[in-house]
């Protein structure tokens, strides 16, 4: 078997013990794939920000032999624009080059030490303003629920760690193993939309009609022409108003929300299967060969051959 990723979670004073878990229910289905530890800043238990303290096994040491760093959040009075010094010291024992991963108020910890300077990133939507005004030569975006930098990467709040996390999943080891982690884990393998669905905002009331089972049918049926009046007249609601509902439910329209789940697609066929680029163009509903590379490149940055190549032939634990 060939080199187990070793994930280190280093768990701060006044950690979520949801977002805590995360990497570790994630990572750990995935057959062996990963290894998952857990250590504090000085190996000694740490409170969290509910009525319990959490007891590690490891200390800082193991920061040193992490191939992936995950900063779960910790309470947000805990918040401060300097990393605390024991905090400081733990992370200069991570090499250069480690993966390093945050999940909500963990963006904090990551801007304070200079880990995101020049880089984009996000956070909690609740929290922006205040990430912005006190590290403005970050690009910060609010609307996303992860930002993939490369080496560094920034998630929203709570259940966005565990899309950062199958993210990380299937861009190390493909769809099929992403979305097989996700079965086991009773989620979705990704997650509509951006954080705007979840700005406070008023919610529709229960008894109006949803776009739900519209969304459902038009990913059954997204080889065929998908009109914004087709899914309206299948939602059986005027124009105005499912697209109205559409962008309260989803964050995004339909028009918009239908590339992102042809292009989705289009990556999971271009990984799992053999099928030409024209194959896979007509599957997902794009037509043509021309326009399937158009949309890819423009959400990806790389053709679909190109795309390919990356998933097919690198070795199973290659970043």
């Amino acid at each position: 078997m060939g080199h187990v990723h070793r994930v280190v979670v280093l768990a701060l004073d006044g950690v979520y013990p949801f977002e805590l878990g995360i990497p570790s229910r994630v990572f750990g289905s995935a057959e062996g794939l990963y290894e998952v530890v857990t250590c504090t800043v000085d190996g000694r238990p740490v409170r969290t920000n509910s009525d319990f303290s959490v007891g590690v096994e490891w200390g800082p040491e193991a920061l040193a032999t992490a191939d992936t760093v995950v900063i779960p959040p910790f309470d947000t009075s805990l918040i401060t624009r300097e990393v605390p010094a024991p905090v400081a010291a733990a992370l200069a024992s991570v090499p250069r080059g480690t993966r390093i991963v945050s999940i909500c108020t963990g963006a904090f910890v990551l801007a304070a030490a200079g880990l995101l300077d020049g880089r984009p990133a996000t956070t909690h939507w609740a929290l922006a303003r205040a990430f912005h005004a006190w590290f403005p030569h970050i690009a910060l975006d609010p609307n996303v629920l992860f930002v993939d930098d490369g080496d560094v990467l920034t998630s929203a709040g709570a259940a966005s760690g565990v899309d950062v996390c199958l993210h990380l999943v299937r861009k190390d080891h493909g769809s099929d193993i992403a979305n097989r982690v996700a079965r086991a884990c009773v989620v979705p393998p990704w997650r509509d939309g951006g954080q705007a669905q979840y700005i406070d905002q008023p919610v529709p009331e229960a008894s109006a009609n949803g776009t739900a089972a519209t969304r459902q049918w038009a990913l059954e049926h997204l080889h065929e022409p998908l009109s914004l009046a087709g899914l309206a007249d299948h939602a059986r609601m005027s124009l105005r108003t499912f697209a109205r509902r559409f962008g309260e439910e989803v964050g995004m329209s339909p028009g918009r929300w239908l590339i992102q789940q042809r292009v989705a697609r289009a990556r999971q066929l271009l990984e799992s299967t053999d099928l030409p680029v024209d194959d896979v163009a007509a599957h997902v509903g794009f037509g043509t060969g021309t326009s399937l590379r158009q949309h890819l490149h423009a959400v990806i940055g790389v053709s679909p051959l190109a795309y390919r190549r990356t998933f097919r032939g690198a070795p199973a634990d290659s970043h």
